[in-house]
């Protein structure tokens, strides 16, 4: 049926650990109010067609396990999350990462996505490295209003959702590419469906918004896929530094193999989060960081952390000695 306008929003505290996400538990609402069950499938597509990324060169790319369905809209599956199937209330934990390439010379990668949806609005969350350090963001507000939400046995899907900048998310995009950015920018349409636990499979929501036809839409696993990690890592990861001695002010750089090609790897140095990198074709990362003039005399250590992984970091050690 129909989700009636103005339905009430999911209870506040359905959070999600942003760089190790893990589904979210059911959580208890207030009293008389029907348990929001846990997510069960669906997926998320996003169509950037006539935004306001086109216009300023800037284009939208993914990291697995989303997808690039064409070149202006992509898919991204829900790897957990809650759902209300009395109001049609949705937050959904997505996996993969948004990839924005334009032009800077580095893409701009969020990930740790994050949707929130209810009767009265939502938003689009992602986790970046903003100065140096990894936090997270509200990237887009969402639009309900005129949009459509349709509460199934098995499912609820979210039709029409348009996407705009907050204003965090402007200031964001502005830094990155050099191009202006304002709030409420568009960035797209967004279609959601989210799987309650019924009986059933959730429908892939297609480029329109309507649900795709049996099938259509959503990959499928090739053969001897189940064997494939999902954490970001292949099987004998390493991490190494270009130099084991330099003096303070000088350059190193970390490089790692054996990730999963589009991996997002998180760069801490000394445990503070600094840069992201992305894993390319082979599984390999590279990054290259100026040792601070006041660095101390020392063993330094140097991260590297895929978001959303499982393991723990890889690390790699180099010295700092005092400036001939």
């Amino acid at each position: 049926m129909a989700m009636r306008p103005g339905a009430a929003a999911l209870a506040a505290g359905a959070l999600f650990t942003l760089c190790f996400p893990a589904a979210a538990a059911a959580q208890v609402r207030a009293e008389g109010e029907a348990l929001p069950r846990e997510v069960a499938g669906g997926s998320a597509s996003w169509a950037t067609g006539g935004s306001g990324l086109a216009g300023r060169g800037v284009s939208l790319g993914v990291t697995r396990p989303a997808v690039r369905a064409s070149a202006d809209r992509a898919s991204f599956p829900a790897l957990g999350g809650a759902v209300d199937p009395e109001s049609g209330s949705v937050e959904l934990e997505l996996g993969g990462a948004a990839r924005f390439e334009g032009p800077a010379a580095q893409p701009l990668v969020l990930a740790g996505l994050r949707l929130r949806l209810a009767g009265d609005g939502g938003a689009l969350y992602g986790r970046t490295v903003v100065d140096g350090r990894a936090r997270e963001l509200a990237l887009a507000e969402v639009a309900t209003a005129g949009a459509d939400a349709v509460v199934r046995a098995t499912s609820v899907t979210w039709t029409g959702l348009r996407a705009s900048l907050t204003a965090e998310g402007a200031a964001l995009l502005s830094s990155w590419s050099g191009a202006e950015f304002t709030a409420g920018d568009g960035l797209g349409v967004l279609g959601v469906t989210a799987g309650t636990g019924g009986t059933g499979e959730a429908e892939e929501v297609g480029e329109t918004g309507a649900a795709a036809p049996e099938g259509a839409g959503s990959p499928q696993a090739s053969p001897g896929a189940a064997a494939e990690p999902r954490a970001g890592w292949q099987e004998k990861p390493t991490v190494a530094v270009a130099r084991a001695m330099l003096t303070a002010g000088a350059e190193q750089t970390v490089s790692g193999a054996g990730f999963t090609p589009g991996a997002v790897v998180l760069v801490s140095i000394d445990g503070d989060t600094r840069y992201q990198a992305v894993a390319d074709a082979r599984g390999g990362v590279a990054r290259s960081f100026p040792v601070y003039a006041t660095a101390f005399e020392g063993e330094h250590t140097v991260e590297l952390t895929v978001v959303g992984g499982e393991r723990g970091a890889l690390s790699a050690r180099f010295g700092v000695g005092a400036p001939n």
